[in-house]
C-alpha cells in the first residue's frame, strides 16, 4: 500500500536522512519526497510518499520517535495500474 507522509521537521543536519532511514528501517519503500521550508516558524513541512505492507500507524509512531520529527500525518494514496501492466 502507499501512503503520504506529511511531517512536519526541525532544521537540523541530517533530519532528512534521519526520516528517510526510519521508514527504510521500518520496511517502508520511498517513493518520492518533497519539501519545502516553512518561513512563519522556521520549520520543514516535507511530503514523504511511502510504499510498504506494514500498518502505517506503526509507520507514524516510530517518525514520532525522531527527534527532528515535530508531527507526522498518514493519508493513504490510491494507485493506479498503468494499463500496459494489465495486458
Amino acid at each position: 500500500m502507499r501512503y503520504r507522509l506529511d511531517l512536519v521537521l526541525k532544521p537540523a543536519e541530517g533530519a532528512l536522512t534521519r526520516v528517510i532511514g526510519m521508514a527504510e528501517r521500518r520496511g517502508f519503500t520511498p517513493y518520492s519526497i518533497n519539501g519545502e521550508p516553512a518561513s512563519e516558524d522556521g520549520r520543514w513541512r516535507l511530503q514523504l510518499v511511502v510504499d510498504g505492507q506494514r500498518p502505517a500507524e506503526t509507520l507514524r509512531l516510530q517518525m514520532l520517535k525522531v527527534y527532528d520529527c515535530v508531527s507526522v500525518e498518514i493519508t493513504p494514496v490510491e494507485t493506479t495500474v498503468p494499463v500496459e501492466a494489465l495486458s
